[in-house]
């Protein structure tokens, strides 16, 4: 999957995570990929709550070690 923008909250609990993305996504435009890694495990239910809440499609989600890894799509 090619991602236009990545974003590495790896430390960061909730709700940073979202807030980064929320701020990137929001420079972003229709359409765009964003990839965020995470290392709170609470972050995977945060973005799909986050996907839903504001209409941006959640494309995937997957763990990797101590990293979540999601991908968003502009709205």
């Amino acid at each position: 999957m090619q991602v236009d923008r990545e974003l590495d909250t790896r430390g960061l609990n909730c709700p940073l995570p979202i807030l980064k993305a929320k701020k990137s996504l929001n420079e972003m435009v229709s359409g765009q990929l964003l990839k965020v890694v995470s290392t709170d495990p609470g972050s995977v239910r945060d973005f799909q709550a986050f996907a839903r809440q504001t209409g941006n499609e959640l494309m995937g989600q997957e763990t990797v070690g101590s990293d979540f890894i999601h991908v968003l799509k502009r709205r």
